[in-house]
């Protein structure tokens, strides 16, 4: 009977044991199978989370590139707004130290030399007030001896400095003035200027 007993409490013990070792088995293959579960969640997520991070960062490069070429474009139209600028008033500066009296006077004859119809009718000269008084005083005389011409010299304050000439009594000219010589030199002057600074 003792050893019946004993044999049946081995029994109870190896099977206890047994359901034991099979519950924990099935405890840790239970774990491991929800630990594989959330690794893979977490690694898509992660994947998820790093590939929205570099769409936002691709977002953010390109908005900062486009940003930085509007920027720079808007720089270099700003740049060339302000050396246009500068250049017109370089070039009207000059063209005013560069056209004396004395220069006025060659210019005037050579173009009342020059003409074809010269003498058919008045000769019109518009300057600015003063050239005209400084022209009229010093050149007028000489210049009518040379050319033969019927000159008139009338002031504008349109003309600060250079002039503007008629050999049909007015009814046409040649514009000799500063503003028209500024125009006309920094429009040659103006293509090159794009080329330095060109805008893509």
């Amino acid at each position: 009977m003792a050893k019946e007993i004993k044999d049946l409490i081995a029994k109870i013990q190896t099977e206890g044991i047994k359901a034991a070792e099979d519950k924990a088995r099935e405890i840790e293959a239970k774990a491991h199978a929800q630990a594989q579960l959330i690794i893979a969640q977490a690694h898509a997520q992660a994947k998820k989370i790093t590939g929205d991070a570099q769409e936002q960062a691709d977002k953010i490069r390109k908005s900062m590139e486009t940003s930085l070429s509007q920027a720079g474009r808007d720089f270099l139209i700003t740049l060339r707004a302000q050396v246009d600028t500068m250049l017109d008033k370089l070039v009207a500066e000059n063209i005013r130290q560069s056209l004396t009296p004395e220069e006025l006077f060659k210019i005037i004859l050579a173009l009342i030399k020059g003409a074809t119809d010269k003498g058919s009718s008045q000769v019109i000269i518009t300057l600015s007030v003063e050239d005209r008084k400084h022209l009229e005083k010093c050149f007028l005389k000489k210049l009518i001896e040379e050319t033969k011409a019927q000159i008139v010299l009338k002031a504008s304050d349109e003309i600060s400095a250079g002039l503007r000439i008629s050999f049909d009594a007015g009814k046409s000219h040649f514009d000799f003035s500063d503003t028209a010589l500024a125009e006309y030199i920094a429009l040659d002057i103006r293509p090159e200027l794009a080329r330095i600074l060109k805008i893509k």
